[in-house]
């Protein structure tokens, strides 16, 4: 009796198969690439343009002049890379999966009466890469399709939702049809659990069969595969050599795919970028080699920490494993998140300022970037809940003045340690650390070079609970710094009453700019009397 082949050793053949396909030469009409030209590249999710208006907008319907908005007001970037929501359904006129056919199937189906506003939009003969493509062309700036590989959000509790006609229109009939068979986790599995398994074949077919009509039916600029909304995408099953494998391949494809459809449109190359964790330690068990993906045709890689803006060796390392990519790193709103009070979107954030933005893009460019990347840009305004706020208007006029070097190396430097939040794409975190008493912890600080700086600055150390009554010591460098009084704003921004921290939450130091002229320092801090203290962020700020 012949042994039935099991679900890894087809996988493992499919991959092969693959492999071999995908070697084939591709069309002349391709020329060796050049480097990418894109400095700045901005991230737009599309459903911040509802979920962004306000609670006295929430009636307004999603049209293309507010698509076209959004697009517009990011003046100033290179490239714009627009989302069409969770990559399940194509938020453009499909032929493989039409917006008529799957609302049908819901009502057909499930009962589910009524549409949402995107699909009001959709089946009233809306086309989201038309108008990107439209609007990008007219602004002069390159149109990017971002496409989620693998995202996880609505789908808690699927069986209870089914059971009570409630499924979820965001996910597509592939979704729900095949979600006991591909899913990686329980029924009662959070969103991480709840995608699917990429060993499986059919899984990753899904995803390409939707990128490939895009690319052939548009004229896009560019693609990015975006591995980190979510970054669950493998079972405990299969292994990091196959997660390798069956990655690479799969971005292998896509870049024959992105040729081909290059050529029968009469276009230049299109650019292939991939976002992926920004922390080496963590792209092994995401089958992410870096090294690997640019030899299978990857131009760009944008670097993300999931949800923050951050400062680390994270590009210079980057270059390192991949130093013929274009890379870039990604940017947001904010540089630390507390606990959320009701529910996921409730947590307090500490906003991203101006000079974080700075300096943050000139540590990049230190390191050999070619630049850096904006993602969840507008949620400075208004989402979820009046408690997160007060909430501003976005800072787009930092967007052009990120490519300018000079400009950049003109502003106060605004460096920073942050406990961001339990995130497995942030890997083993620095922060939180509990100090003890008399047992001192050092941590490396990057800063930006600035040979010319004469004034001196501050470093602030912040605790989630009082610590105004511990004696704590500083050396930067070696050096022991002096205390100082506690300033809630070192370098001016309008971001008043949004979680900027109490003064017994904080312990301030002066900082000499002779000892703070760039490159890694070490900050050793030691609790001298009084209890333990629980830190969260550690800045450095040199105007």
């Amino acid at each position: 009796m012949k042994r039935r082949t099991t679900r890894r050793e087809f996988a493992k053949a499919t991959s092969v198969a693959l492999a071999a396909f995908c070697a084939r030469p591709i069309r002349a009409a391709i020329s060796a690439p050049v480097k990418p030209p894109f400095r700045v590249i901005y991230s737009n999710d599309t459903t911040n343009i509802l979920s962004c208006l306000g609670p006295e907008k929430r009636n307004v319907e999603f049209t293309d002049d507010l698509l076209r908005g959004s697009i517009r007001e990011a003046a100033g970037v290179d490239a714009h890379f627009l989302q069409p929501g969770l990559g399940w359904l194509p938020w453009w006129r499909s032929k493989i999966y039409p917006a008529e056919a799957h609302y049908r199937w819901l009502r057909d189906k499930h009962g589910v009466k009524g549409v949402q506003k995107i699909g009001r939009y959709l089946l009233a003969g809306g086309d989201m890469l038309t108008t990107l493509v439209a609007t990008c062309r007219d602004m002069g700036i390159a149109p990017f399709l971002s496409f989620r590989l693998n995202d996880g959000h609505h789908v808690r509790d699927l069986a209870k939702a089914l059971e009570h006609g409630r499924p979820t229109p965001n996910m597509a009939r592939h979704y729900w049809e095949n979600y006991r068979r591909f899913r990686i986790g329980s029924d009662t599995s959070d969103w991480d659990q709840g995608v699917f398994d990429w060993a499986i074949p059919e899984v990753r077919d899904y995803k390409f069969a939707l990128i490939e009509e895009a690319c052939a039916n548009y004229d896009l600029a560019g693609l990015e595969l975006d591995f980190l909304r979510h970054w669950i995408r493998f079972g405990p099953g299969t292994g990091p050599e196959e997660r390798a494998a069956i990655t690479t391949e799969f971005v292998r494809r896509v870049r024959v795919m992105l040729d081909r459809t290059a050529a029968d449109r009469g276009q230049r190359r299109r650019w292939l970028c991939v976002r992926v964790p920004a922390i080496a330690t963590v792209r092994p068990d995401q089958g992410i080699d870096l090294a690997a993906l640019t030899k299978a045709g990857a131009d760009m890689i944008n670097l993300s920490y999931s949800y923050f803006t951050w400062q680390d060796r994270s590009v210079a390392l980057a270059r390192e494993e991949a130093p013929d990519a274009a890379i870039h790193v990604e940017m947001t709103h904010t540089t630390m998140t507390g606990r959320a009070t009701a529910g996921s979107g409730t947590q307090p954030f500490l906003r991203t300022t101006d000079q974080q933005f700075y300096s943050t893009a000139r540590l990049a460019y230190e390191q050999g970037a070619k630049g850096v990347s904006l993602f969840n840009f507008p949620y400075y305004r208004y989402h979820v809940t009046e408690s997160i706020g007060p909430f501003h208007k976005p800072p787009f006029h930092v967007l052009p003045r990120l490519k300018d070097r000079a400009f950049l190396e003109r502003q106060p430097r605004w460096h920073f340690l942050s406990q961001g939040r339990k995130d497995p794409v942030l890997g083993k975190r620095l922060l939180p650390a509990i100090l003890k008493r008399g047992q001192p912890q050092i941590f490396p600080l990057e800063i930006a070079a600035s040979p010319t700086t004469t004034l001196d600055g501050i470093v602030r150390l912040r605790s989630d609970e009082a610590i105004a009554d511990r004696e704590i010591a500083v050396k930067f460098n070696g050096r022991a710094l002096a205390p100082a009084p506690f300033v809630e704003k070192p370098l001016p921004h309008p971001y008043d009453g949004t979680w900027l921290g109490s003064v017994d939450e904080h312990a301030c130091f002066k900082l000499s700019a002779s000892i703070a002229k760039g490159g890694t320092k070490q900050m050793e801090i030691e609790v001298k009397s009084g209890s333990r203290i629980r830190l969260i962020y550690i800045e450095a700020i040199l105007p």
